[in-house]
């Protein structure tokens, strides 16, 4: 388990630092879409590439922050049974949800958009609007996010079954949202 407890280490590590890009990503996100604006209204100067790079961005900040919210358990959660729950009921719950449901679902996921991205890549597809950008880099934010997804779903599983033998502790309580 101690090899594995250092493998899930690295995946949080790696996660966190495509978390610092998504970050990085949003500040430039706001940047390109502020002086987008700027110079669309004081002087009537637009271009569809500006555009379509706030797209790329926005996909790469949902993909590559994914991960690390989960990472963080962050995500959203159907709280109906997990809150009554136990902290060992509750990582039954995560062990089966990973399981059963999460990882076969981000592993197909990846499965689907892999092709989609290389045929993107290969094909040097892009943009039909005038100006517009190669295509390739923002699909290939869809089977980098799921793969990214995938292991730090790996990552999670393996620590709810150290948590489960009492090799560490991780936190299960959910706050459920103001509503």
């Amino acid at each position: 388990m101690g090899f594995l407890l250092t493998v899930s280490k690295a995946i949080d590590r790696l996660n966190a630092g495509f978390a610092v890009i998504a970050d990085y990503l949003v500040l430039v996100a706001v940047l390109v879409s502020a002086g987008n604006a700027l110079l669309r209204y004081s002087l009537n100067l637009s271009s569809n590439g500006a555009i379509e790079i706030q797209w790329y961005m926005f996909a790469g900040i949902v993909l590559l922050g994914a991960s690390y919210t989960l990472k963080l358990n962050e995500h959203v959660r159907v709280d109906l049974i997990y809150s009554v729950l136990s902290t060992k009921g509750r990582l039954l719950v995560d062990i089966f949800g990973f399981v059963v449901l999460f990882l076969p679902v981000i592993g197909y996921l990846f499965y689907l958009t892999w092709p989609f991205f290389l045929r993107s890549f290969l094909s040097g597809e892009v943009s039909m609007n005038a100006g517009g950008l190669i295509l390739w880099p923002a699909k290939a934010t869809l089977p980098l996010g799921f793969g990214l997804l995938f292991l730090q779903g790996i990552s999670e599983l393996i620590k709810r079954f150290a948590a489960l033998a009492g090799l560490i502790t991780i936190e299960t309580k959910y706050e459920k949202p103001l509503q």
